[in-house]
C-alpha cells in the first residue's frame, strides 16, 4: 500500500472522521463504520486532506486536466482546497467549479455555478466525499456536462465504501464507470482500512478488533459486492 495511503488512513481516524462502532446511514442500512467528510473542519486538516486528494488525482489520472468539480454541498471546500494542494505539489494550476443547490438571479457570478465558468475542451475532475450508491451523480453529471462541451475524465472519492450500488450487483464507483463512461475512484478503499487496522494498535488503540471485523465481514455479506 502506497504510503500516503496509510497516512490518509491515520489521518481519518486522527481527525474522527472514520468512526468504527454502530450507524444507521441516510440509506437506512446498520453500519459497523461511518465516515463524514463533515469533520474536517481546521485549517490543518482541510490542508492536509487537500494534499491527499491531489496526490491520489496525479496517481490516477495525471494532471492533464483542467477543472476540479466538487458538488455542493461537501464537495465545494474539497475542490477548493485540492485546487491549492495541486498548485504547491505539482506546480500546476487548476480551476475550480461547484454547483449551487439554487440558482443565483443577480450580480456578475449569477447562474447554477460558483468559481470557475466551464468552458469548451475542458477536461474535467469529479470531486466528492464518499460515495455509497452513487444517486449523487445523477443530478452532478447532467449539469456539468450541460453546462458546456467538457469531458469528465474520472472521479475521486476519499473513501470507496465498497457496497453495492443503486442496481444492487455492481459497486457504485463500478456502476458510474458503467454509467457514465468515465473512470471512478477512491484515495483509499475499505478493504485498505480494515487490512491496514486490523488488531494494528494504532496510538495505544486497536480500532478494528476481532469484534468489529466481524461486524464489518457480516456487513458486506449482506451489501458488499459478490
Amino acid at each position: 500500500m502506497e504510503a500516503y495511503k496509510q497516512e490518509f488512513i491515520e489521518f481519518m481516524v486522527d481527525s474522527q472522521v472514520l468512526k468504527f462502532g454502530d450507524f444507521t446511514l441516510k440509506s437506512g442500512r446498520k453500519s459497523p463504520f461511518f465516515m463524514n467528510a463533515g469533520g474536517y473542519v481546521t485549517g490543518s486538516q482541510l490542508m492536509r486532506l487537500g494534499e491527499y486528494y491531489a496526490k491520489a488525482i496525479h496517481d490516477k489520472y495525471g494532471d492533464d486536466f483542467d477543472v476540479l468539480f466538487g458538488p455542493a454541498y461537501k464537495g465545494i471546500p474539497i475542490s477548493v482546497v485540492t485546487a491549492v494542494a495541486y498548485s504547491q505539489l505539482y506546480g500546476k494550476e487548476i480551476r475550480y467549479c461547484s454547483d449551487r443547490k439554487e440558482e443565483k438571479d443577480h450580480g456578475a457570478d449569477k447562474g447554477g455555478f460558483l468559481g470557475s465558468k466551464l468552458k469548451d475542451g475542458d477536461r474535467v475532475v469529479m470531486i466528492e466525499d464518499v460515495t455509497t450508491s452513487g444517486k449523487s451523480m445523477e443530478e452532478t453529471v447532467p449539469k456539468v456536462r450541460g453546462a458546456a462541451d467538457v469531458e469528465i475524465i474520472g472521479l475521486m472519492v476519499s473513501l470507496n465504501r465498497m457496497e453495492v450500488g443503486l442496481g444492487g450487483e455492481k459497486s457504485a464507483l463500478d456502476e458510474i464507470k458503467e454509467k457514465y463512461g468515465f473512470d471512478a475512484n477512491a484515495i483509499v478503499t475499505m478493504a485498505e482500512v480494515t487490512e491496514y487496522l486490523y488488531n494494528k494498535p494504532y496510538k495505544g488503540t486497536v480500532y478494528i478488533d476481532d469484534e468489529i471485523k466481524s461486524a464489518i465481514d457480516a456487513y458486506y455479506e449482506q451489501y458488499g459486492v459478490k
